[in-house]
């Protein structure tokens, strides 16, 4: 009888929970449970309770949301509060009531005010106002760590929680409204490079500062959060037993990410900014130091991932999987 845990990854088909699901086949983690949407929807609280019952996971990775860039934060507010919510609520309950014995839950950075001092640290939540425009979905990934954090505090679980930075790479979401920044940017100039566009026009003046983590250096990220003794996790997140951020420390303003994405797609139009458009908060970036001295550092430069995220688009696009 195998004595490898059954580990649940709650989301395996979105960008994060893949290469998750491939970050655990490579350290030979072969126990692995996953469901579609279409087999497990994950706002049922029924049918997220029988498929606890029935499964009896040993670890659950909750990989899965709905997610969108600020253009669809602002359009289904109601959509973004509602479901992350209820499948934050199903899956860390239900998990409890199977005896789960580790969880993982995944945040985002927008929990942190719009004004934190930079870079954000752990322990700045709650501490000022959310940006306005994906506030329905930070306050969403709030609960996501308070359930976490509560269920540690009354019943001794070992529930964690990791804040990644702007994520992207491949399998992410390159529709032409939906999606966020490097996955819509990197669209945007590669139809311009085959259309000849003269130029592309961004949002905003370009000054707004941003950290990026590539998917794959989060996934590793998750699975070495995951396989730390208790007492050290716990040690590392006291006094609440709570949340950890994921970055690679540096951040760079949207004008050079722009620049950086149309050197890689080979765009040789111009680069213009739109400055009637407002532009979002003016810094993010987080305080990684802290799963830094447990072990961990990001491997893939901006450059690197760039290239590698483009190559997936392309792909995406010659199979015609594009929204």
């Amino acid at each position: 009888m195998s004595t490898q845990p059954k580990i649940y990854v709650a989301g395996h088909r979105g960008m994060v929970g893949s290469a998750i699901c491939s970050a655990l086949r490579r350290q030979g983690e072969e126990n692995i449970v996953v469901r579609t949407h279409a087999e497990l929807e994950l706002t049922d609280q029924a049918a997220v309770r029988d498929f606890f019952a029935a499964n009896r996971p040993d670890q659950v990775y909750l990989a899965a949301a709905r997610v969108g860039g600020i253009h669809a934060d602002s359009t289904f507010p109601a959509e973004f509060i509602y479901q992350n919510l209820m499948i934050e609520a199903n899956v860390i309950h239900e998990a409890w009531r199977a005896g789960v014995q580790r969880l993982l839950f995944l945040g985002s950075s927008c929990i942190y005010p719009r004004l934190a001092p930079q870079p954000m640290r752990e322990e700045a939540v709650l501490t000022g106002t959310l940006a306005p425009a994906n506030e329905p979905y930070a306050i969403a990934k709030l609960a996501g760590i308070k359930l976490c954090e509560s269920y540690n505090r009354q019943y001794d679980c070992d529930y964690r929680s990791l804040i990644p930075t702007n994520l992207y790479g491949p399998g992410d979401n390159y529709h032409p409204e939906n999606s966020h920044v490097v996955p819509a940017l990197i669209r945007r100039f590669h139809e311009a490079k085959i259309g000849n566009a003269p130029a592309v026009t961004i949002w905003g003046t370009g000054t707004p500062r941003r950290e990026f983590l590539y998917v794959d250096d989060m996934a590793a990220a998750s699975v070495h959060v995951m396989n730390l003794d208790k007492a050290i996790y716990d040690a590392h997140t006291q006094p609440m037993r709570s949340h950890i951020n994921v970055g690679c420390g540096v951040d760079i303003t949207i004008r050079e990410l722009a620049e950086a994405i149309a050197e890689t797609v080979a765009y040789q139009g111009s680069v213009e900014f739109d400055l009637g458009r407002p532009d979002d908060t003016p810094r993010k970036l987080m305080d990684s130091s802290r799963i830094a001295s447990l072990g961990w550092k990001p491997s893939v430069g901006l450059k690197e991932g760039l290239t590698r995220a483009y190559h997936d688009f392309l792909e995406h696009s010659a199979a015609r999987r594009l929204p």
